[in-house]
């Protein structure tokens, strides 16, 4: 969070991802800060919705527009599953076709191997009966060895395919999130959508495809099996065809419902996992144990895990108990249909091996039906959260490169400008920062000097283009920013926040990552930790430069606030930028630290214009120019002396600080 609070509107930042007991997948999930959460539902979410009627004419064509969201999510995906490897999709394909045609053969086989077993013993020819009898088995053999090397390479494949799809998903989702806007990760509903993409798609689109596939074949076995019953007659065919649809229904109707308990439950599932990560990491165990927070958040995440929990228990049991009384006919049609087959033998009008065949066949149809239409219905449980990352991945950015990017001037000639800029944060009431224009000039230095919310880290932001402004332009060498690519413009901008990050690499790449075409190089890597004074840190650790930082990977060092932040401020200096930005670059340092910092501020910002941000006046008075800022709108400007003559708003704010140390 930004040191003078002028940010936007607080956000969920966990992980709204999984999915509830009444769905096919197992929930996952990472925490994330969430505040006053709880079971509910969210925006955009209809609570009285149920889904329709499956028995009436509306059902039916809500059956028709779901067949067809199924038979475009499962188009989308295997376009993404051809892209990933065109052989290995090529070869499950044909495996997968090998496969299918197996199991009919293999009760055909058992049909006739009864049948010449049967004849063998009653005409008494032995020997003859033997051969026919050897070479069906022979057969059958060679039969199910195909069909079990046929499955192995499907395994085999299918792994394989399943791995290069969830690489290749989560990479999309990392490249295509590293081109979104910073407003969007400030945005509770779409980081809520993202978080929940990047969770889905380490098993969703893999899922979908292992279903595309199986289906494939249960359609395949399906139409074989029915090709060897109608020997039997229609009527039996058709029963057993109908009797798992039933069954079908319910689960479809409770899919749904499935879903919508997902979406209502994500509040709370972040809220649960941020609770979670309170206790298990790092970054809040001081707190936690000095302020005896444990038992507190124990408490609090299994009263919405006990909730989460009967909610799911619910659904879940409604779901299977419908299910198994559904599937009763199912188990019904196959023993109606055993006893009618059966009453043909004895009565003479099948034989034996037919009585196999057609017990059998009644068997796998009803089981690949019931497979067929479950496989559907999954696909289109698989399709509600694929749409998630789809969209995700539709999303464009609000900030982009305009069709022919102006130039980026090296160096800068005419500095910068805020010229009447206005920026509201979405849903936020009131500008944040409004009608405000000021310079920088060429090799200036420019301190903001101001309140929490005035405004400071806003301006620093619409500077890097993180925002583009409601009103007004920001002017760079002359030209609005908006008419540079975005990322050559931010290449001359070196910049450290106040809530800087602590990468888990080594000293060399957390430095290093401020310039990354030169994070080899050992010389600019440590000339850089030099100018941050990060040098004499990195150089006692254990493997110098080489030492992981933080203690999240073994060998790791633990490094002090103010040390993490030389570290930063060296990330920031290792940038060959023509605009150096710090935000409140001391609030970590020793005294000693921040005297020797900007007794050689002219010094590591020759050459560039300089802006910083500060509650520290002995750190201001050194800047060039001084901007007073008050809700949002310039109040004072000029340097320390010529305010202090003023006697305005910054004298009054520099002799109160100054009183402290008399």
């Amino acid at each position: 969070m930004s040191h003078d609070g002028d940010h936007p509107p607080p956000r969920s930042n966990g992980r709204p991802d999984g999915v509830p007991f009444g769905s096919p997948a197992p929930a996952q999930a990472d925490g994330g800060p969430q505040g006053g959460a709880e079971l509910g539902v969210p925006a955009g979410v209809n609570p009285s919705e149920r889904p329709p009627r499956l028995w009436s004419i509306a059902s039916l064509r809500t059956l028709a527009r779901t067949t067809r969201a199924t038979t475009a999510g499962v188009s989308r995906v295997m376009r993404l599953v051809w892209d990933t490897h065109r052989r290995l999709t090529l070869g499950l394909a044909l495996v997968t076709l090998a496969q299918s045609v197996v199991p009919a053969l293999q009760v055909w086989l058992s049909a006739q191997l009864i049948d010449a077993v049967e004849l063998a013993v009653r005409t008494g020819a032995a020997e003859e009966g033997v051969r026919t009898i050897i070479l069906l088995a022979a057969v059958q053999f060679g039969a199910g060895a195909f069909a079990s090397l046929m499955q192995t390479l499907a395994n085999i494949w299918q792994q394989l395919l399943q791995e290069r799809m969830a690489i290749r998903v989560q990479t999309m989702l990392m490249e295509h999130a590293n081109t979104l806007d910073l407003a969007h990760f400030e945005s509770p509903t779409f980081y809520d959508q993202l978080q929940q993409a990047q969770a889905q798609s380490a098993y969703r689109p893999v899922q979908m495809v292992s279903q595309t596939f199986s289906l494939a074949r249960t359609v395949i076995v399906f139409g074989s099996m029915i090709g060897l019953l109608l020997g039997l007659g229609w009527i039996v065919a058709l029963v057993t065809l109908l009797s798992p649809i039933p069954s079908f229904i319910a689960t479809s109707r409770y899919g749904w419902r499935g879903f919508q308990l997902m979406r209502r439950q994500s509040p709370a599932r972040r809220l649960m996992n941020y609770l979670t990560t309170l206790l298990t990491t790092d970054t809040y165990n001081k707190e936690v144990k000095i302020f005896g927070l444990g038992e507190y958040f124990t408490e609090r995440y299994t009263g919405l895990a006990t909730e989460y929990y009967e909610q799911n228990r619910s659904l879940l049991v409604r779901r299977y108990m419908i299910g198994f009384l559904w599937g009763s006919l199912t188990t019904l049609a196959t023993s109606a249909t055993f006893l009618y087959v059966a009453l043909l033998a004895v009565a003479g009008r099948v034989s034996l091996g037919s009585l196999t065949l057609f017990v059998q066949a009644a068997t796998s149809v009803q089981q690949n039906f019931q497979g067929l239409l479950s496989g559907l219905q999954g696909m289109y449980e698989h399709n509600l959260y694929l749409d998630t990352i789809f969209e995700m991945l539709e999303t464009e950015p609000a900030i982009q490169a305009p069709a022919t990017p102006a130039p980026v001037a090296r160096p800068f000639t005419r500095g910068v400008e805020f010229r009447d800029v206005t920026y509201t944060y979405p849903n936020a009431e009131e500008p944040t920062i409004r009608n405000l224009s000021f310079t920088i000039a060429p090799d200036e230095t420019v301190a903001l000097v101001g309140r929490n919310g005035a405004g400071k880290t806003t301006i620093v932001k619409l500077l890097a283009r993180l925002y583009d402004p409601d009103e007004g332009q920001v002017l760079i060498d002359g030209r609005d920013v908006r008419e540079y690519d975005p990322l050559e413009l931010r290449a001359q901008i070196g910049v450290i926040f106040q809530d800087y990050a602590q990468y888990q690499l080594s000293a060399r790449e957390n430095v290093g990552v401020g310039r990354l075409a030169l994070a080899d190089d050992a010389e600019e890597v440590a000339a850089a930790a030099s100018k941050g004074g990060a040098a004499p840190v990195i150089e006692k650790l254990p493997q110098g430069y080489d030492t992981m930082l933080g203690k999240w990977f073994d060998g790791g060092a633990q490094l002090s606030g103010g040390e993490w932040q030389k570290v930063a401020l060296s990330r920031a200096f290792m940038r060959d930028a023509q605009i150096l930005i710090l935000d409140e670059p001391t609030s970590a340092l020793d005294a000693q630290a921040e005297y020797d910092l900007f007794a050689r501020i002219k010094e590591l910002t020759l050459g560039k214009m300089a802006m910083f941000i500060s509650h520290r006046f002995s750190t201001v008075r050194m800047a060039d120019k001084i901007l007073v800022l008050e809700n949002g709108r310039l109040i004072e400007e000029g340097s320390h002396a010529a305010l202090i003559l003023q006697n305005g708003r910054y004298a009054e704010l520099f002799e109160l600080q100054a009183s402290s140390y008399r």
